[in-house]
């Protein structure tokens, strides 16, 4: 058994409201159904882990509050027997928290969030000389203030962190959030060059490198994800860029091979929420680099890891083991 992963970054409860539709300024819309779960990188990418292989180690790294939010973050994560060492209980903080809108008919969702405690977890208050795992991921950017600062040497200080995290001979991936920000590419490309991994969606990647992931159609455009891709890898990500998308999931090693694997067909009726998706993508995608699984199949893997997310409304519940994703890749 190898030395399992760790994730630092943003850790969230997420309130997820099903809606009847999404109303216009000032009007109203109903709120049909409404559960709690954990949200965020740190408690959604290591709780799928889990569910997919329970014999991998799993570290926790971040910050809470002193609230019932946060002893319910680390309720659950215990019951995933999730590391939690490396979580910091702030006692004038709160937990933060998104409230999640999902049309009932489209499963298209909004977030509305409040950073809390995702504001002021730093660089000084990550335990480096605890962080001995083989795979280090951390997410996501634009949510982390402290890690959104620049730095002198390395430009950003999430780029000085993952500098810090190689330099113990660990690799390292890095997962975005979807934000319009002018500065967006400016405040990611410092990092790649201390990147082993890069996975995103098509958005952050286009918005990664200035380059517009959709043709004039409107559709994306894999003449164009095959560009983003060879950007990211010209920027210093050192050996593999994932893209993912509804679409499916496209991959670029470190020598230019291109990748690409439809999402699964699902059938009418299967998808009850999106919220946590691109995380079950990320971890099908963690446990399949950390099994050295080949990138056809591990891009296979994680859109399926992704599909047992859509049929919950939560973030994880939908997760299944490795030995039912297989299943499910049959079966779709």
């Amino acid at each position: 058994m190898g030395k399992g992963i760790a994730i630092a970054g943003t850790i969230a409860v997420d309130n997820n409201n099903i809606i009847d539709r999404y109303p216009r300024k000032g009007m109203l819309s109903n709120i049909l159904s409404s559960t709690r779960g954990i949200g965020g990188c740190v408690p959604n990418t290591l709780a799928d882990l889990a569910k997919i292989d329970a014999s991998i180690p799993l570290y926790a790294y971040g910050g809470i509050g002193s609230d019932e939010n946060g002893e319910y973050v680390l309720r659950r994560l215990n019951e995933y027997g999730i590391n939690v060492d490396g979580i910091i209980k702030y006692p004038v903080e709160m937990t933060a928290f998104t409230d999640v809108m999902t049309e009932k008919a489209t499963g298209e969702r909004t977030f509305f969030t409040a950073k809390g405690a995702n504001r002021v977890f730093s660089y000084e208050e990550l335990d480096f000389s605890s962080i001995g795992a083989d795979m280090f991921h951390m997410g996501y950017a634009f949510l982390m203030d402290p890690f959104d600062q620049a730095d002198k040497e390395y430009k950003t200080v999430m780029a000085k962190t993952l500098a810090g995290i190689q330099a113990k001979g660990i690799r390292t991936s890095i997962d975005l959030v979807s934000v319009d920000n002018e500065r967006f590419s400016e405040m990611i490309l410092p990092s790649l060059k201390y990147c082993n991994y890069f996975i995103v969606n098509e958005i952050e990647a286009g918005k990664t490198v200035k380059i517009d992931p959709y043709g004039t159609d409107g559709f994306i455009d894999g003449e164009r994800i095959m560009k983003i891709c060879k950007e990211i890898l010209k920027a210093g990500v050192q050996e593999l860029v994932v893209i993912h998308a509804p679409l499916g999931g496209w991959a670029m090693t470190s020598d230019k091979v291109f990748y690409f694997v439809p999402s699964l067909k699902l059938p009418q009726g299967y998808i009850k929420g999106s919220v946590g998706a691109g995380d079950a993508f990320c971890a099908g995608m963690l446990y399949s680099i950390y099994n050295k699984l080949p990138i056809k199949e591990a891009l296979g893997i994680a859109n399926a890891a992704a599909a047992c997310n859509l049929s919950e409304v939560d973030s994880v519940s939908g997760m299944r083991n490795i030995a039912e994703i297989r299943e499910l890749i049959g079966q779709f």
